[in-house]
């Protein structure tokens, strides 16, 4: 049977894990959200005190430890070595540890197999930074979901609910974006057959709007 794969990416703080999760949950399909997968991988080496630039210290940790995600009734679920950290891998310093690891080939390969056979057994909706362009290059459904820089930082924000100042956060995103877009393994880039979605200025509701009737356009729903 045929599976329908919808790939997601695009910068830091675009809103595509919570978009991409609504869209799922209305079309039915599995949510797998990459960019979370990384994140763990983040955690394991800030937690063992390894530095974000020791690229053979994170290497040399991947084979104690296992990624992955669980279902619970508060839906899909990161777990690292057992543990539920999806809530832990959501801060700025495991934001910036996830970018790092994620331009380690080593890194990408280890996680690489479980995304795919996830996307080979099910209709899903991918999200992260080279889901169209290295993932699933073949998905049936490619989408560049970007906004303004202030938009995302002012989103970041708003999600700390001001605990982060504003400037700050502006300045990690520009940093993230350089780093995701300059990186020699599988940097960000927008796959030349997918659809760019700009939510800059968007309420909630009309960027999962957007997304939702794109996708439903591109499968014929």
């Amino acid at each position: 049977m045929k599976r329908i794969n919808v790939a997601i990416d695009g910068p830091s703080g675009a809103g595509k894990s919570s978009l991409a999760r609504y869209a799922a949950g209305v079309l039915g399909y599995i949510y797998v959200d990459t960019g979370a997968l990384y994140r763990a991988v983040g955690l394991a080496a800030h937690r063992r005190g390894i530095s974000k630039e020791d690229t053979q210290g994170i290497i040399g940790m991947l084979d104690d430890i296992t990624v992955g995600f669980e279902s619970s009734p508060e839906g899909q679920r990161t777990v690292l070595c057992g543990e539920d950290v999806s809530e832990l891998i959501r801060n700025e310093t495991v934001s910036m540890y996830a970018s790092a690891v994620s331009a380690i080939p080593k890194v990408r390969q280890f996680l690489l197999d479980t995304q795919r056979r996830i996307a080979a057994e099910a209709d899903v909706i991918m999200d992260g930074r080279d889901i169209a362009t290295v993932v699933l290059p073949n998905a049936d459904v490619k989408i560049f979901l970007t906004a303004s820089v202030e938009d995302r930082a002012m989103r970041r924000y708003l999600q700390s609910g001001g605990e982060v100042d504003l400037e700050t956060l502006t300045e990690l995103i520009k940093q993230r974006d350089k780093q995701d877009s300059e990186r020699e393994i599988a940097p960000l880039r927008r796959h030349e057959d997918a659809i760019l979605l700009d939510t800059t200025g968007n309420t909630l509701e009309q960027s999962r709007e957007l997304l939702v009737n794109t996708i439903k356009e591109r499968i014929g729903k």
